[in-house]
């Protein structure tokens, strides 16, 4: 800890810090996020994966890190930049330090950057590729930085998927409702709550066909949350286009960008995302307002929705695509995160409303 690294980006700012975590050089496409608590969950998040993440918060790392708040098998973030790293937690629920846990996952962080400056440039800009490295001058850095493939250049999921099917928990057939999640970057508290929902819940690799979900014999399918760009999925595509119709289907985040292709949609990059958990949400139908938990920097252009698919929410602070409807088929989809984790839990209620759904159908 505490050796000197730098934060170079593509548009040649560099930032000067201490590291913290491992002592090495990673890359990939700088992005904040704004929620005040929960850096573990985004650490885990595997919608996180290709990305160096910076939070806005300034202290990171007070409450330490624990075997409980994790969100996938591994660390998925490239790098982690922050203003103020804490090396000694307080929490009764901490095991480690936030230090010791990027260590041990093999991830770099970088410690006393003026991460407002760094965030008002992404807003400015847009969101960029950078290096964050110890090991490298800037000149070597910058010069590495572009050779290096841009982030909407790789298929992520492919890397955060499960290769094997398993089942969650355990679960016994015959719990409940049998659904089948097609794990695109799925975090685990989707599988918690349905799990609670009294749901038997099987997990899908990313390149499973939709023959063989239907073998399965679902009475739903998630399409969950992942990283990337969401026109580089193709296989994706054409598993939701054979799958939609036959059984009730929920997407969230880039399961929703993906049902969006497969009826007709297109997506389009946002200028820097939106992550964080406080991002305020209309329901059409209702008028209500929802605040949310988002991660993603893609969303459906609402000019391409055609057919029976229709707009069912729209974010409030841009006017973009935050849910998606069918008027004729058992299909609901939401940009932003139910599950939370980390952020406010008032949108658990989407889970209630497929389940509904599921059992309607059946």
């Amino acid at each position: 800890m505490n050796k000197k690294a730098i934060l170079v980006l593509e548009d040649g700012l560099v930032f000067e810090g201490r590291t913290f975590g491992t002592e090495t050089t990673t890359y990939g496409e700088v992005v904040f996020d704004t929620a005040m608590a929960g850096y573990q969950e985004m650490l885990t998040d595997p919608s996180f994966a290709g990305q160096i993440v910076t939070p806005t918060y300034p202290l990171i790392g007070n409450y330490g890190i624990n075997d409980y708040d994790i969100e996938s098998k591994r660390v998925q973030v490239r790098g982690f930049a922050v203003r103020e790293h804490c090396p000694v937690p307080s929490h009764y629920t901490s095991q480690k330090t936030l230090h010791q846990y990027l260590l041990a996952n093999g991830v770099p962080g970088i410690d006393g950057i003026d991460t407002r400056s760094l965030v008002r440039h992404i807003r400015h800009l847009g969101v960029m590729m950078g290096i964050l490295t110890s090991e490298l001058t800037v000149g070597e850095a910058t010069r590495e930085l572009k050779n290096l493939p841009p982030y909407g250049n790789v298929d992520f999921v492919r890397e955060v998927s499960t290769s094997n099917a398993y089942e969650w928990d355990g679960d016994t057939p015959g719990a409940g409702l049998n659904i089948v999640v097609l794990d695109g970057g799925v975090k685990y508290n989707i599988l918690r709550i349905l799990k609670r929902l009294g749901c038997t819940v099987k997990v899908m690799p990313c390149n499973s066909h939709a023959s063989e979900i239907s073998k399965l014999e679902p009475d739903g399918i998630v399409l969950s949350p992942g990283p990337g760009d969401p026109i580089l999925l193709n296989y994706l595509k054409e598993t939701a286009s054979g799958l939609i119709g036959k059984k009730p289907i929920m997407g969230i985040c880039l399961g929703h960008q993906i049902l969006g292709h497969a009826l007709g949609a297109t997506t389009f990059k946002l200028k820097f995302g939106h992550r964080g958990g406080n991002h305020p949400v209309r329901d059409l139908i209702t008028g209500r307002v929802h605040i949310t938990t988002q991660n993603h920097g893609y969303a459906v252009d609402a000019a391409t929705v055609k057919g029976g698919l229709e707009v069912s929410q729209i974010n409030l602070n841009d006017g973009t695509v935050e849910g998606l409807r069918h008027r004729n088929l058992p299909l609901l989809s939401i940009q932003y995160h139910p599950e939370a984790a980390p952020g406010p839990q008032d949108n658990t209620y989407f889970f209630d409303r497929f389940v509904e759904m599921v059992k309607s159908q059946k």
